[in-house]
């Protein structure tokens, strides 16, 4: 809901897509370049107040932007000062970035046993995704009630009450025995771990190319202000419509096995996120994007489901924190460069352009994958979950 907001608030001060993609950069950077080392300190440290830290932390930011849409504020302050007091708490939102993937994915595998990963990784998913639908579509209509500025308050009122939660869950035991391991030679093992797990290097390969060239959404509020002219309720709609596909898809998959032939059907969901993307990009009608984009996130929910369950299963204990520090670079920060790379590509082409662009690039890079990578085509998980004490994953 905060980064929506604020997607809003600085494209209505700057009417330029550059704009939107500084907002993309500046979270890609701290968060790219700090995720191996927030790994390494995952792994060292108690994941419960570790992640009531970063919350803490994260609040600060929270309070920082309300204060910045202040109307006296606003009205006292330059454009070009707000706007860079924005990036700079965007910046350091970015840096906590970097240990909340690691944290929340070491913490899933401490409190849930091993043998109901798979239904796990979906239920963490649909929750994750169900915060995304509400929060992506009330935030516009938020804007719309009670402006930018209370609209923050809210935000950050929800994020106080997510850091009292976050002390329900109980203090968890520190699995990696290599406590003292120095730092370098800690970073190596994660990445050499990642880069020789071909299942793995994969599916997040896969991913963050979806990920980075499908970044349409950055896009959203130019489309919805001057190309399908909806106004910000129509901008939480089609904010919101990803996720809800993703959820629908999500809850089938808790019940339907997808374990047979994961690799295909993960290069069938990217693909099909591809063709969406471009539908989107093409269409000069509301309804007909918000049904692309709602299938965009149907596909990018078997995805998801897929790529967290094959982390999950194949990831030892005491490496999750680095393993899961390398997926966040892969995926999580190719979503600030896939922002950035739109908000280039829109500013170069052109709106539209940029969005058919990264819908075909997405495309190109299935079908070369599927090509060049038989071994991946041919990936199956079903030995997996008999490993794991079950015949059958509950997917």
């Amino acid at each position: 809901m905060q980064f929506i907001v604020i997607e809003w608030q600085v494209y209505s001060l700057t009417k330029d897509p550059w704009s939107l993609a500084l907002i993309g950069l500046m979270e890609f950077v701290p968060a790219f370049s700090m995720a191996l080392f927030a790994g390494h300190i995952v792994d060292q440290k108690e994941k419960r107040n570790l992640l009531a830290l970063c919350i803490a932390a994260f609040s600060l930011i929270s309070l920082g932007l309300f204060l910045l849409t202040w109307p006296e504020i606003v009205s006292d302050w330059s454009t070009s000062t707000i706007l860079y007091s924005i990036y700079a708490l965007v910046f350091f939102g970015g840096f906590l970035r970097s240990f909340f993937g690691p944290i929340l994915f070491s913490l899933i595998a401490l409190i849930v046993p091993k043998k109901v990963y798979p239904n796990a990784a979906t239920w963490s998913s649909s929750a994750w995704q169900i915060a995304s639908v509400v929060g992506l579509a009330f935030s516009g209509f938020a804007i719309n009630w009670f402006g930018v500025h209370w609209s923050l308050c809210i935000v950050y009122s929800l994020v106080l009450l997510s850091f009292f939660t976050v002390f329900l869950i109980s203090k968890k035991p520190i699995l990696n025995s290599k406590v003292n391991e120095p730092i370098l030679k800690s970073l190596k093992e994660g990445l050499s771990f990642v880069f020789n797990t071909k299942a793995i290097l994969g599916a997040l390969t896969l991913d963050m190319v979806s990920v980075l060239f499908g970044g349409a959404v950055i896009l959203l509020p130019i489309f919805a202000q001057d190309i399908l002219c909806v106004g910000s309720e129509g901008f939480g709609i089609l904010r919101a419509a990803p996720s809800i596909g993703a959820i629908l898809t999500m809850i089938a998959t808790a019940y339907i096995p997808i374990s047979k032939n994961a690799g295909m059907k993960l290069l069938t969901a990217i693909f099909g996120f591809g063709i969406c993307i471009i539908v989107f990009g093409l269409s000069t009608s509301f309804w007909v994007s918000v049904v692309a984009l709602f299938f965009s996130g149907v596909t990018d929910g078997v995805s998801m489901v897929i790529r967290q369950t094959i982390l999950q299963l194949k990831t030892p204990d005491h490496m999750r924190g680095r393993v899961a520090s390398v997926n966040s670079m892969f995926v999580g920060s190719s979503n600030e460069l896939g922002a950035f790379e739109s908000g280039i590509t829109a500013k170069l082409m052109g709106t539209v352009t940029a969005v058919v662009f990264g819908g075909t690039m997405t495309l190109i890079t299935v079908i070369t994958t599927a090509v060049a990578s038989p071994t991946f085509r041919r990936l199956d998980l079903r030995e997996d979950f008999k490993d794991s004490t079950i015949d059958e994953p509950l997917l």
